[in-house]
């Protein structure tokens, strides 16, 4: 019991930090899902069309719940630079999906709404991974000082 304990102490960390993540994400990937078929199905907008337009309104979401949520801990390095680096790596992350869908396609030939949601769903967990490890290497860099667990000024009674 001991050695789960301390397991848990030592990766508890870790373990919020990707619980988190993983939430935003499978809201975002929820959003991306929804407006994909909304653009293919009801505005009839070609699959890769619809996947960079999804793409880039679930991306919006996940920047916005992993900064302020997720990676909040983390030291900012201003929000111009973590939004470029964000959309940039949702840029290179988007790819998986185009890859995927065009794959689905244009060279199986497959073009039901099955077939190309499959094909979105594999490039959203190819993706996904590409992002969580990119977001803690470039974007949501650790914090270099401790953060206050209390507001600065404030007496705390004992």
């Amino acid at each position: 019991m001991d050695f789960a304990k301390g397991l848990y102490q030592r990766f508890s960390a870790l373990v919020h930090e990707m619980a988190k993540f993983g939430i935003i994400g499978l809201i975002a990937f929820v959003i991306d899902f929804g407006m994909l078929n909304l653009f293919l199905g009801v505005f009839g907008m070609g699959p890769l069309t619809s996947k960079v337009l999804a793409t880039v309104i679930s991306a919006t979401f996940a920047y916005l719940g992993n900064r302020f949520w997720t990676f909040r801990h983390r030291e900012q390095s201003g929000l111009g630079r973590e939004y470029f680096l964000f959309f940039l790596l949702n840029g290179i992350a988007l790819l998986f999906g185009l890859l995927t869908i065009g794959f689905t396609k244009y060279t199986l030939h497959l073009h039901d709404l099955l077939s190309i949601n499959i094909a979105n769903i594999v490039g959203v967990g190819l993706g996904t991974l590409f992002r969580y490890w990119s977001y803690k290497k470039w974007v949501f860099l650790e914090a270099t000082e401790p953060i206050p667990t209390e507001l600065p000024g404030v007496k705390q009674d004992r």
